[in-house]
Formats: C-alpha cells, structure tokens, sequence
C-alpha cells in the first residue's frame, strides 16, 4: 500500500511540508503510535459519529477517547451515536474503513477538533490507509483543515491503557482470528485503544 494519492495532492497543492511513514499493519490508532514510536498525544485519529443522521468527523488524540454527551450537546442534536461500518464506508469510500485521515474533503461533514490536541509540535495520522501514515507541523495541519475546536474527549481509563501495553504486539504474523479482531476494534473505534470494551455507542440529549 502507499498514502492514498488525493491526500498528497492535497498537501502539496496548499505548499504543506510533509513526510511519509510506512509502518507493519496497525488496526488502532494507538498501535500506529506504538509503530511509528510517537505519543499517543501527537497521533491524531477519527471518530465518525451521527448527530441526527448527520455525520461528523471527530479529530483527538489517539490516548484520549470521545465523551459522546458533550459532543451531542455541542452539536445540538437529539441523538449522536458512532457511525458503523457501513455508514462510514459509504460516507468515506476513498479510504480503508477504520484509516480515514483528519482532513476536511468530504462535503456536509462536519469537523471537530478536541481542543486538547492543540500541545502537539508535530502531528502525525494515518494516510487512508492501515499501514501508511503523514507527519507534518501541527500549524501547517490546523491551517489546511480550520477545525472547529472544543472540548469533547477525556483521558483514557488508567486500566485501559495498561491492559493495551501489556498485550503482545503481533502484527502481520499474528493469528488471522487476531487480526480480523483488530480490525473490527479499528472499524468500530470509539476513542478508546482497541475500541474499547462497554462502550457508550449513542447519547440523547436531555
């Protein structure tokens, strides 16, 4: 695989400095962090939700995960719930499911930012694909995009992460049952490593 060709059109067409990154097939934002040796504050990845059938793209740092009452009320919606697997393929078909880069190019879609992600210097993403990923200034990046910029992530659970670090990276020469898991994890993430286990999918506004 390489990065998907319209996402470097677009970075050299707007004169954006950056760099490309190949890495082992990563399902999880926090397993490109892992690969690509970056914190998990300066990965950014994507959440896909629905707010009244709308869709919106939620852009975070991969070590923190989507409060999704926050975002419904910031969206002003009745009901905001994680898009699946289907709805993003249809919605984002020029990219893998579960790679889609933060960037604006998909008409009516809306895009947040969580504010927390502002103290990354360089930010890093997954290029469309499961084993590509850009590495450019954060600045450079907040310009292309213009996000609209709020609170709506919290810290990972302390638990969460340690269960993620002590489990064996496999990779590639992993099991296929791993593997299919991990993209399933990927395809469904909700802000949490891995997905995340009982997991709030949908919220309503009160």
């Amino acid at each position: 695989m390489a990065t998907t060709a319209w996402i470097k059109s677009m970075l050299e067409r707007r004169g954006v400095a950056y760099e490309e990154l190949r890495h082992r097939v990563a399902f999880t934002a926090q397993e490109v962090a892992q690969s690509e040796h970056v914190s998990g504050h300066c990965l950014a990845k994507v959440v896909i939700v629905l707010a009244d059938g709308r869709p919106a793209e939620l852009i975070l740092p991969a070590s923190r995960r989507v409060v999704l009452e926050r975002v419904c009320k910031l969206l002003g919606a009745n009901e905001v719930r994680l898009a699946s697997e289907a709805e993003m393929d249809r919605i984002f078909s020029d990219c893998e499911t579960g790679a889609i880069p933060p960037l604006r190019r998909w008409r009516e879609v809306e895009v947040l930012m969580d504010a927390s992600l502002s103290n990354a210097g360089e930010l890093v993403f997954q290029a469309g694909t499961h084993e590509d990923a850009i590495r450019l200034k954060f600045q450079d990046w907040l310009s292309l995009v213009s996000p609209r910029v709020e609170f709506f992530t919290e810290p990972e659970h302390p638990t969460a992460v340690s269960a993620f670090a002590g489990r064996e990276d496999t990779g590639t020469e992993g099991s296929k049952r791993t593997a299919r898991t991990r993209a399933e994890k990927s395809k469904r993430e909700s802000g949490e490593p891995g997905g995340g286990q009982g997991r709030i999918e949908a919220a309503t506004r009160e």
